[in-house]
């Protein structure tokens, strides 16, 4: 290993760390700890690595579980959110957020400006490197229901709060027993925002009624894929996709199929912790 994939490893060893401990006490002597480094040198280290000092890092991440559990769980109340969040009262944590985000907590449940989230979430040095152990599998025909989200991906939870809407309301897809997919028409990286097409999908076993939010039926055809799991948050899932076409794609010597790439969510992060996430991506060969 290189002496900077070495560097490199010592972070993600902290970034990990912090993800899964976002409910306890974190301190720079703790995380100077995790990474093997000097405490007089970390705060400082970190900062240059990342953009933003550790402690920062670490509020950032709390208010964007925050973020989730204000707009995907709307009976969970702000006063709660707020102490899970590591703040001594609501107070706090609305200056906190909105010095952050722009908004007040109520106010991104009523509304989320996405786009500027968004943004607060861009680090230097974030992407981690995963294993790419691709499996080839024959996918079954599989109907589904899916909301047609047309715009910025940065948009794409305000789709997503539509679908979970139109799932709680027809019964037709529970999100207990049925399949969560994401099929990708375009490259967010190389496509104009107002252009980006994403499909947000649950598996269904009988025709899609028409309802007021948009959702229609449409069906994944069965066929021939490479799969790769991606573990953890899916604002990094384009680092795998990027690597099964850049790395594995042209090794493989397999040529792909008329039919996009597409995510299975094996779980939620409505009711997962982010480090926690799992996701199959498809790309579907002849």
């Amino acid at each position: 290993m290189s002496k900077a994939k070495a560097y490199a490893a010592k972070f993600d060893r902290v970034f990990d760390h912090i993800d899964k401990r976002l409910d306890e006490a974190l301190t720079l002597e703790q995380l100077s700890d995790v990474a093997h480094f000097s405490k007089y040198h970390f705060h400082r280290q970190f900062s240059e690595y990342v953009g933003i000092s550790a402690i920062r890092y670490v509020q950032l991440m709390r208010l964007k579980r925050a973020s989730y559990r204000l707009v995907f769980n709307r009976l969970d109340k702000i006063t709660d959110i707020a102490l899970d969040a590591g703040f001594e009262n609501p107070e706090s944590f609305s200056r906190a957020f909105k010095n952050t985000f722009g908004q007040s907590p109520t106010g991104f449940r009523r509304n989320p400006a996405w786009k500027p989230w968004n943004e607060r979430y861009q680090f230097l040095n974030r992407e981690r490197k995963q294993n790419m152990e691709v499996r080839i599998v024959d996918y079954e025909q599989t109907k589904v229901a899916a909301l047609e989200h047309r715009g910025a991906p940065e948009l794409v939870n305000d789709s997503a709060s539509v679908f979970i809407e139109w799932r709680k309301a027809s019964g037709l897809s529970p999100v207990q027993s049925s399949k969560t997919f994401g099929i990708v028409y375009d490259n967010p990286e190389t496509t104009a925002p107002e252009k980006f097409r994403f499909d947000i999908c649950g598996s269904v076993t009988e025709d899609v009624p028409p309802n007021r939010q948009g959702v229609i039926g449409k069906e994944i055809p069965a066929g021939r894929c490479a799969v790769v799991r991606h573990l953890g948050s899916h604002a990094r899932i384009g680092d795998s996709v990027r690597s099964l076409y850049r790395d594995w794609l042209p090794e493989s010597g397999e040529e792909l199929r008329d039919f996009p790439l597409y995510f299975h969510y094996l779980n939620l992060i409505t009711e997962t912790p982010e480090h926690d996430l799992v996701t199959d991506i498809y790309l579907p060969l002849k």
